[in-house]
């Protein structure tokens, strides 16, 4: 397993052409007027966490490395521009000889973030970092989002086995794929695409179909067939006829009769339907009496956070989920709204913070070129608040540190005893990429003991508590600055 080629984006197809074709017009007139060797800086952030939640998890850095390190367009794709009559010679011949030329920052994966905060900043040509806008936005607003269904469905199931079985109904083959990627970052234990195994290295797991248990001419003798072909990993779905008149009685029946003689015990039986409070209640007590304590009862049927811990409160007896569509597709709110903007140009070798101003507040910017810093305190290791700051600053550790709600500003906290971290880390310099991809299980396992330095009252489902991500006072000042002056 360790010498397997790790997935890459690029493996099967160049997605270089994978842009809205607004970045190509924008990227010709560029040229036509000059400006395509401009240093922009832009950032990639989200104003609403789905759910209503209190954080999200991280995703997607690995398949934007990718993408970034393989751009290049073919003669199919110049050709095909070409004939659009729209596109200069010059910016044409550039596509032809493009290289990678930016910078890159980002969040690395599986950790939490928030509103507002950069989650990826890119600073290069302005031809560059606007081109890779719609590959970088759908990477990232993907897996983040599944990653954080995941997460809230993997605590809603309070330490039991999540299975992500959600493939056959993913928005297409890259949402079966990096959704079960995502969806292990998450915190799920693992997954039913077998194509995910293979590429990241993740557990593939899977047992029957009710067409197995149909195929044969009675419910025992499909239960029988499978404990003879697989006696040391059995698990048997019950639910193809009725759970509690044939599906479990055949399948004690079977545990007795060939796993017994064998001195091999059962896995689990597995449920797909019907009232799985009840069921599992009746089962657990069934199975208990029968001699099979250690048979673990598993539960699937368009499950979510809330239907899990609602069957939990209910006092069902369920030992692992496996959940598919509403995981796969994060139905409640299946659009994560990442966006991407300016935020700054260089003129002669100068930082020039922009900002994108509107009516709607919420969608206004915060300028410059910018780094997150995460404050713990020393004594809990729990997290306090994220403060954005320009990228010059430097938090002294060692003095107390005000910071203060960027829009209600008289609400201040003044810490003492912490410790600051910066959150983005360089991905690429100058187009070389200079950063190692942990692997997927390796994320899973930083995301969660990350976890553990988030209070709960951000954790939970209900109403969290607002996790405070505020601005330094020079950054606050610039961007005051800029409204106030109404030149940008």
């Amino acid at each position: 397993m360790e010498n397997l080629i790790r997935f890459d984006v690029t493996n099967e197809r160049n997605l270089t052409m994978l842009v809205d074709f607004y970045e190509l017009t924008m990227g010709n007139g560029y040229f036509n007027k000059g400006v395509q060797d401009k240093i922009a800086y832009f950032d990639m952030f989200f104003r609403k966490i789905p759910d209503d939640g209190g954080y999200c998890i991280m995703a997607g850095v690995e398949q934007l490395i990718q993408y970034l390190n393989n751009l290049n367009f073919t003669n199919s794709d110049i050709e095909f521009l070409k004939s659009k009559n729209l596109f200069s010679e010059e910016f044409l011949e550039y596509l032809r000889n493009f290289k990678f030329e930016c910078d890159v920052w980002a969040i690395p994966e599986g950790n939490f973030v928030f509103p507002y905060q950069p989650l990826v900043t890119v600073r290069g040509p302005v031809v560059q970092a606007q081109f890779i806008e719609t590959m970088l936005l759908l990477t990232i607003n993907h897996q983040t989002l599944i990653a954080t269904k995941a997460n809230r469905i993997c605590r809603a199931a309070a330490g039991r086995t999540v299975m992500e079985f959600g493939s056959r109904r993913a928005q297409g083959y890259d949402g079966a794929i990096y959704g079960s990627r995502a969806a292990i970052i998450g915190g799920c234990d693992s997954t039913a695409c077998t194509i995910s195994d293979k590429y990241f290295n993740v557990p593939a797991v899977g047992t029957m179909a009710h067409s197995w248990v149909q195929l044969f001419d009675s419910e025992y003798e499909a239960f029988k067939a499978w404990a003879e072909s697989y006696p040391d990993n059995c698990s048997l779905l019950i639910d193809t006829y009725n759970v509690l008149k044939s599906g479990l009685p055949n399948a004690i029946k079977v545990f007795d009769e060939v796993l017994k003689p064998l001195g091999k015990r059962p896995n689990s039986i597995r449920i797909d339907s019907g009232d799985i409070a009840y069921l599992t209640k009746k089962c657990r007590k069934i199975l208990d009496d029968a001699g099979y304590k250690d048979c673990r009862i598993l539960v699937s049927n368009s499950l979510d956070e809330h239907i899990i811990r609602d069957v939990l409160n209910q006092g069902a007896c369920i030992d692992a989920f496996g959940v598919g569509e509403r995981l796969i597709t994060a139905k409640s709110e299946p659009v994560f709204g990442g966006v991407y903007k300016l935020v700054a140009v260089e003129n002669d070798d100068k930082i020039v913070p922009k900002i994108k101003i509107s009516e709607n507040t919420e969608k206004i910017t915060n300028p410059g070129f910018k780094k997150i810093y995460r404050i713990f305190d020393k004594d809990t290791d729990n997290a306090i608040a994220d403060l954005i700051t320009l990228h010059d600053e430097v938090i002294d550790e060692t003095k107390p540190l005000e910071i203060f709600h960027p829009i209600e500003t008289w609400k201040r906290k003044r810490i003492t005893n912490f410790y600051a971290k910066e959150l983005m880390v360089k991905i690429f310099d100058k187009g070389n990429l200079v950063y190692k991809s942990p692997s997927v299980l390796e994320i899973k396992e930083f995301s969660k003991k990350e976890s553990k330095k988030m209070w709960p009252e951000i954790l939970r489902f209900e109403n969290p508590h607002t996790y405070y991500v505020d601005l330094s006072q020079k950054l606050w000042d610039l961007k005051q600055e800029l409204l106030h002056r109404g030149s940008y």
